[in-house]
């Protein structure tokens, strides 16, 4: 048997699931089909030609290595293929985007045929994706007098790789698709049950929605096949959740253009569209693919003669119609008026210059980010090389400065990391910059995505700027199935060899931890002036400022250290009153939530920095409201602490970080040292005063001023998903924050779950204390509804096996999980007992395990979404309520919801997470309707 039958093997099952032969990305497999085409007499050549053209995949995956030497001796003569011409040849070589493309390129350019050398470099000035060792091939060349060499650097300082592409169309029309009602979670275009088919871009695509949506959409596109579907959540926000690249991947498959007819399902340029808009980070990921976000704005809220919102019975606004957008309604997208019009063009619905800025156009004309990024950096470098000024060809970054105004947090990271901005300005919200990034991390669903972006972008090896970048195993640890044990080992030996620390050592040497990324990603960010991005979207540090990102912009942080986003908006979050003792930490989180509508009838958060000033709260700690903000549809938030508190929380950093290196974790290129190192330092600048802990300026202006009333926060609070609510638009989202009094004792609940990044080790401490309290009173303990607990990491189960808690778990527990032999199916029932899960995701990713269906499941965890923890069953609709640690454990014990009576005796004695930040009053700041 050879690779080419195992292949076509392949191919006869993906043809019975619908799907068509999977792309080839390895070279042994392209080497053997080569030689097929080179033997004119070969029975499968035909095949193989179509399979080589149209269905390797390019970049610097190896196959793609094959394929450029196979196109260079064609170029060259050496090899003859009727059906490849050499125009041809280098018409494919246009399409491969970098890598050993760009090697073979330069080869031929600066090679000693002179024909050849002028084409090869009209192929290259097209070209964007090189690296420094390309530039400097390019460089001595030219020093060496070569006149190709000056011809291709001279186009790209001109930036003629851009400003030759064609202008995008000034009129697009297209045909409207509602995806569903309400926000729009990105499990929704993008499952994360699914997660472990997103690298096959083709099988992915067959979960976007619903197999009925798919027809529909393909129906649309038959009906109107010149107009372009775009994808709506109506009377919601698109892409709430996570940036999900699959999900803009899936859209565009559906939806959007081919990319290159030699990249099979690799398309571009999708429109999606939102009654409140694009959720920011799948916003930034919308544009990675040069696709078009809209904020619709087709219902407002009714307002009274005094111009107040009417409400209605559930306290809610009144919304009324301005024009429809129902499914099928034709319309037009002008792009140099930047707005949305009707069929005919007749009648002007809505602005949208906003998905229009120049920087937005720039993405759209050059088919993504990805290629500005670049493209901007070779026209630098080219005009360095050559001594001549920078006329750049791509639009100013915008620099917003406003002369004797402070800065926030957030804008004071930005200055200190800008890259190329105007020396000596300093920059307030509003502004484009391009920034150094510290800390990147990759997790597991989406990391074999990243590989590929990684390939797709020619790089090779980590950017030496990185300070620190993991690769985590923890949204796939609950299950190590089939699917876990081919995708996994590929990703993390991937990853290891490109630069970063891994979860999961490809060597085996060390033990695998599966330790959840955001809480690795808070140890190894050592200081609090750092940005970090992250695969996924509660990347949100409680030190330095960090953003949830795509796979690309993951990919593009770890090949160039580098991030280009504006420097957003903050809102100013403080407190007053006093936190009662029975309360946990979570309760104010909740009541952010909650105090903030209030206050302000609008989510002032959403798409925003929450400057939290959170005091006292170590970093584990503070992790549970930076963590939460993602649900509150912020771009990012920031914890502003006090020295000695920050100090503290670097010592615990450092401390984890040395139990990594004494694990054998440490990289063969010395980063975890180095961030203790970093670590050390920073102690030493707030010891000496020399860089005082993160604070914004006195005199900073925000969009907007929070102040949470401690006082009012007097009973637990519980994130409802609200699934039966008339509204369709009002479920699973956020917004509904319910004291436990609401439910009378008679909620049931059918499953709790205490896990996730959500909590820390003080969580699992007071699930032991309860424990320990309730034997007391009641000489054992039983439990009426299922409880999985899984600690976030196994430094937490070391502590606490070390300080007696662990113990008293494993006395109740009727499962605890066994590394010597991971679990390879999912649990589809429960018993009610205590189940001691991995360090991991577990229930709250939703891809492995799951609550059985239409289950009430409590739990501490983010996720809310329908199906993403637990899925309706034929009776009754699944519910995932969020609450604090001890309301799930008693609530797991009682079989429903607790009285505030029964809390408050549950809890009694128990050090539930203290807070006692610093109380400040607001200063003057606009309306948040300004």
């Amino acid at each position: 048997m050879s690779l080419y039958t195992d292949y076509l093997t392949e191919i006869e099952t993906r043809k019975k699931q619908g799907l068509n032969p999977k792309p080839i990305d390895t070279a042994d497999l392209t080497d053997e089909i080569i030689a097929q085409i080179r033997d004119a007499n070969h029975q499968h050549r035909a095949q193989s030609l179509d399979f080589f053209i149209y269905n390797t995949l390019p970049g610097t995956t190896s196959a793609a290595g094959s394929k450029a030497q196979f196109l260079k001796e064609i170029i060259l003569g050496t090899a003859e293929v009727a059906e490849i011409t050499p125009e041809f040849a280098f018409e494919l070589l246009m399409h491969m985007k970098g890598g050993p493309s760009v090697d073979v390129l330069l080869d031929l350019a600066l090679g000693d045929d002179a024909d050849i050398a002028k084409q090869a470099a009209e192929v290259l000035k097209t070209q964007v994706f090189l690296y420094e060792a390309d530039t400097d091939r390019l460089k001595a060349a030219y020093d060496a007098g070569n006149k190709i060499a000056l011809d291709i650097l001279e186009s790209y300082s001109k930036g003629e790789f851009f400003t030759k592409l064609p202008e995008i169309d000034e009129e697009i029309e297209i045909v409207t698709y509602i995806a569903a009602e309400g926000d729009i979670s990105t499990d929704l275009l993008s499952p994360g049950n699914q997660a472990h088919s997103r690298s096959d871009r083709e099988l992915h695509g067959k979960c976007l929605i619903s197999e009925d949506a798919q027809k529909e959409i393909q129906a649309l596109k038959i009906q109107h096949p010149t107009k372009q579907v775009m994808l709506i959540a109506e009377k919601g926000t698109m892409g709430v959740g996570s940036s999900r690249m699959s999900g803009v991947n899936n859209v565009a498959l559906w939806t959007g253009k081919q990319a290159s007819p030699y990249v099979p399902f690799v398309n571009f340029a999708p429109i999606v569209a939102g009654t409140n808009g694009i959720s920011p980070i799948f916003l930034t990921t919308v544009g990675v693919t040069g696709g078009i976000g809209i904020d619709l704005k087709n219902w407002v809220k009714k307002l009274d003669s005094e111009g107040k919102p009417i409400l209605n019975n559930d306290d809610n606004p009144i919304l009324e119609q301005l024009y429809s957008v129902e499914t099928g309604t034709v319309l037009k997208i002008n792009t140099k008026k930047k707005k949305l019009y009707s069929a005919d063009g007749g009648e002007e619905l809505t602005d949208i210059s906003a998905s229009f800025t120049p920087q937005k156009l720039e993405f759209m004309k050059a088919g993504g980010s990805y290629a500005i990024v670049f493209g901007k950096k070779l026209q630098t470098v080219a005009a360095e090389i050559l001594g001549v000024e920078l006329k750049s060809v791509f639009a100013p970054s915008k620099e917003v400065s406003h002369e004797g105004q402070g800065m926030t947090a957030v804008e004071k990271i930005f200055n200190a990391n800008a890259r190329g901005a105007t020396p000596g300005k300093t920059l307030h919200a509003g502004s484009d910059a391009r920034v150094k990034v510290n800390i990147v991390g990759s997790q597991d669903t989406t990391g074999l995505m990243t590989c590929q972006e990684l390939e797709a972008m020619a790089a090779t090896i980590l950017s030496p700027s990185v300070d620190g970048a993991y690769q985590s195993g923890c949204h796939t640890a609950s299950v190590w199935d089939f699917k876990a044990q081919e995708n996994t080992p590929k990703l993390m030996a991937f990853m290891n060899k490109f630069g970063l620390v891994t979860g999961r050592d490809p060597k085996g040497v060390y033990h695998s931890m599966t330790d959840v990324i955001h809480k690795v990603l808070n140890d190894i960010t050592v200081d609090d002036w750092a940005i970090i991005i992250g695969g996924d979207s509660h990347t949100r540090m409680s030190k330095g400022v960090a953003f949830g990102a795509d796979s690309g912009t993951v990919a593009l942080a770890l090949a160039t250290g580098e991030a280009t986003m504006p420097i957003p908006e903050s809102v100013k979050v403080t407190f007053k009153g006093q936190m009662a003792d029975h309360m946990d930490f979570r309760d104010v989180v909740h009541a952010t939530q909650s105090q903030m509508l209030k206050q302000f009838g609008d989510n002032v958060f959403q798409g925003r920095i929450i400057e939290v000033h959170i005091g006292t709260l170590l970093a584990d700690q503070a992790f549970t409201f930076t963590d939460w903000t993602a649900e509150m549809k912020a771009k990012a938030s920031i914890c502003i602490s006090e020295d000695a508190t920050l100090i503290e929380s670097l010592e615990i950093a450092k401390s984890r970080i040395q139990i990594m290196i004494e694990k054998g974790m440490e990289h063969e290129n010395g980063m975890l040292q180095r961030l203790i190192d970093i670590a050390s330092n920073r102690i030493e600048e707030i010891k000496s005063g020399t860089k005082p802990a993160l604070a914004p300026d006195a005199n900073a202006n925000y969009f907007a001023e929070v102040v949470i009333d401690l006082d009012e926060i007097i009973e637990p609070m519980i994130a409802d998903p609200d699934v039966n609510n008339v509204d369709v638009s009002k479920r699973y989202t956020h917004d509904t924050i319910r004291p436990i009094s609401y439910y009378k004792a008679e909620k049931t609940v059918d499953l709790g779950f205490v896990g996730s990044c959500m909590v820390h080790k003080g969580d699992i401490k007071i699930v032991a204390q309860m424990l320990r309290n309730l034997e007391k009173t009641q000489g054992s303990v039983s439990f009426k509804a299922p409880l999985v607990l899984a600690a976030p990491t196994y430094n937490i189960i070391d502590e606490l096996k070390a300080e007696g808690d662990w113990e008293i778990l494993q006395k109740y527990s009727g499962f605890e999980f066994d590394d010597s032999a991971p679990k390879s199916d999912a649990r589809t029932e429960y018993e009610n007992i205590l189940y001691l899960e991995r360090p991991g995701c577990n229930l709250c990713m939703g891809n492995q395990e799951k609550a059985a269906k239409g289950d009430t499941v409590l739990a501490t965890s983010t996720r809310l979404f329908q199906g993403r923890v637990v899925e309706d069953s034929a009776e009754k609709r699944g519910e995932s309520l969020l609450a604090s640690t001890p309301v799930v454990v008693l609530s797991a014990i009682l079989g429903r919801t607790p009285t505030i009576e029964e809390y408050i005796a549950a809890v009694e004695g128990i050090d539930l997470t203290k807070f006692s930040p610093p109380i400040a009053k607001p200063g003057t700041t606009r309306s948040a309707h300004f």
